[in-house]
């Protein structure tokens, strides 16, 4: 449980969103399930205004609440376990939480058949989870084991101390070496599992409805045969933001067709890899950077066009020092 004084007048989702650093829908989701108490009575309006001095309890849902209809038939490679939390090597084509739309087991059920204590700051059905990968593409993933240590990973991701360099394959080379997208984005009009780089204009606010910022930095890592291998580095964490970006500098990662890839040679995934995350440990305070291994859909075709060539070029020191010279 979690206990906090008021000190202003504002919406108890709001309150707790700044608190807890999530976002409003998943503390709604709390409030929703009354899980949260103002002054000592459970209140289940994320939109009830607060007074000064007003008083908030937050008892957190138990993750082993949560039921699976699918059993894991898989198992994860751990990169970094401790009592306080884990880092995996998510692979491609996982889901990373249950929705009424997926048909199969996530990684959440994998964490929770293994019986893994998880915290729940995100709800039951995101239990652990810091942050998410999309389906199609693989890597590092941090999961925390208590509330207390998702919330302090959570602060990081808030203030940039926390991070991931990406690994993409592309059709064609990115015509700078060095670039840093800076639109915003907004879900198309034409087909709702797709966002789009738009200016932050009031004009565009109205025709998307909403916009969100998001900050993007790429470069160029090598080229050979139509194959072209670049690095990303996230400052904001939106959805399919790597791959919007690109689309809008007319670059596309192998066999991300939503985002435009027309290549003749077909792939089972969008070529996409977390390939470092970095962090403070919350509690021994130590920075932390955790590789994690190409799969081998992806290393076979670096292996295939660099023939040794790309292990330089995808070293830390090399991506964190290339990066440091304009980022």
């Amino acid at each position: 449980m979690q206990n906090f004084s008021v000190d202003s007048c504002v919406r108890l989702d709001v309150f707790l969103a700044k608190k807890l650093n999530q976002s409003r829908n998943q503390v709604s989701m709390l409030i929703k399930d009354n899980h949260v108490k103002v002054n000592n009575q459970i209140q289940n309006k994320a939109s009830f205004v607060l007074k000064i001095d007003d008083e908030i309890s937050v008892q957190f849902p138990k993750a082993k609440e949560i039921q699976s209809d699918f059993e894991p038939k898989f198992d994860i490679e751990i990169l970094y376990e401790d009592e306080y939390l884990l880092v995996l090597n998510k692979p491609p084509l996982l889901t990373v939480h249950g929705a009424s739309s997926v048909k199969e087991a996530t990684l959440v059920d994998w964490l929770m058949s293994k019986n893994y204590v998880l915290s729940t700051l995100n709800g039951i059905n995101r239990a652990g989870l810091v942050h998410r990968l999309d389906k199609g593409t693989s890597g590092a993933i941090v999961i925390a084991k208590d509330n207390h240590t998702h919330q302090k990973l959570s602060e990081q991701l808030q203030d940039k101390s926390m991070g991931r360099y990406y690994l993409a394959l592309i059709d064609l080379p990115l015509k700078e070496d060095k670039i840093i997208a800076q639109k915003a984005l907004a879900r198309s009009l034409h087909n709702r599992m797709k966002k789009i780089s738009v200016e932050f204009s009031e004009e565009n606010l109205k025709k998307f409805g909403s916009l969100k910022n998001a900050k993007t930095a790429f470069i160029n890592l090598l080229s050979a045969q139509g194959v072209n291998l670049i690095a990303a580095k996230l400052f904001t964490g939106r959805t399919h933001q790597i791959r919007a970006h690109l689309a809008d500098l007319n670059r596309h990662i192998l066999g991300d067709e939503l985002y435009g890839y027309k290549g003749k040679e077909k792939f089972t995934r969008v070529m996409l890899h977390a390939y470092f995350v970095y962090f403070f440990h919350p509690k021994t305070k130590e920075k932390l950077y955790i590789k994690a291994p190409l799969f081998d859909d992806f290393d076979t075709i670096l292996k295939k066009n660099y023939k040794g060539e790309e292990n330089e070029k995808i070293s830390l020191e090399f991506i964190t020092r290339t990066f440091g010279t304009f980022v």
